[in-house]
């Protein structure tokens, strides 16, 4: 079959739960007994597993007909080099797409629903039957695309993590971290069970559970004053029970971060200390004593096709 370009298009996928549950022990069968022995349905795993990889066959056979495909799994993301003119398409979950945007450099993202009766897909704006047009708009450069702020954490070692949802400063373990907070020429110590910094797009996430449950924040306010534009250059900071005490303060707990203001943090933790961006908790970095990680908009910004 003569394909219609020589473009490289990248198909970013993630192993669905049936492929985790026998990589974690083996073989099918004894994938089973597991899920059975715990009282859940492990029929449901295999029509998910069935109806992903259809679906996931289907688009890559479409796929075909435009460029040379190259499916990637998600585990090998960090450590893929993306071409500047790969086309870019996610088919998976919503997560994986946030993911995935961090490791381009303003490459568009085209974002598939595989399974629109499994997946709420709020990142996810096409289905099977819209590839065509997509792909034939995108081609020939006819599509238009939503930016996406990202935020950054650079460290003084010179590590740097970006994140297209929120970064988590603060302890691996659920116990009180010890830090040095600043923020626009204000400096305070805090202990507290971590600090979120959002982006536009993750102010409907994480950040917004945090301040539905903070009376202390959100007072008598709606949440939605805090939400944000996803092409929003800012962002917004919030510091998770924060204790107060003689030489911990709380008066820099939560607030808008423009991208004139410094806002950093220095960590006082001996060891357990982590930064991890949108979740992914494997790809976090240290954060630990001396450790200071300056919070900003990352120069790349995500661009998702619309």
């Amino acid at each position: 079959m003569e394909r219609l370009s020589e473009r490289k298009i990248i198909l970013i996928h993630r192993e669905t739960r049936l492929d985790g549950l026998i990589r974690r022990h083996n073989t099918r069968d004894q994938a089973g007994f597991y899920i059975k022995s715990r009282g859940d349905n492990f029929a449901d795993y295999l029509d998910d597993d069935r109806e992903l990889k259809l679906a996931l066959s289907e688009i890559e056979s479409v796929l075909k007909i435009y460029g040379r495909v190259q499916p990637l799994e998600r585990s090998f993301l960090p450590n893929f080099l993306f071409g500047p003119d790969d086309l870019v398409v996610v088919a998976g979950q919503d997560g994986l797409v946030a993911n995935t945007l961090k490791y381009l450099k303003g490459q568009p993202l085209i974002a598939i629903n595989p399974a629109p009766q499994r997946f709420d897909g709020q990142l996810l704006p096409f289905k099977l039957a819209d590839i065509n047009t997509i792909l034939n708009a995108v081609l020939h450069n006819r599509f238009s695309a939503k930016a996406v702020t990202m935020a950054q954490a650079e460290l003084n070692d010179g590590q740097t993590l970006l994140a297209v949802n929120d970064l988590y400063i603060g302890p691996k373990l659920p116990i009180s971290a010890r830090y040095e907070l600043e923020y626009n020429g204000q400096r305070e110590v805090q202990s507290s069970s971590g600090v979120l910094v959002s982006t536009g797009l993750g102010s409907t996430g994480w950040l917004r559970s945090l301040v539905t449950g903070a009376t202390a924040i959100s007072n008598s306010q709606s949440h939605q004053q805090y939400e944000m534009p996803w092409d929003s250059r800012q962002l917004c900071y919030c510091v998770r029970e924060p204790f107060p005490s003689q030489t911990t303060g709380t008066s820099l707990v939560f607030g808008k971060i423009e991208p004139s203001q410094h806002f950093s943090l220095t960590s006082r933790m001996a060891e357990g200390g982590i930064i991890f961006s949108d979740g992914i908790v494997d790809d976090a970095i240290e954060f630990n004593s001396g450790t200071i990680a300056n919070i900003a908009v990352a120069k790349t910004q995500g661009q998702l096709v619309c």
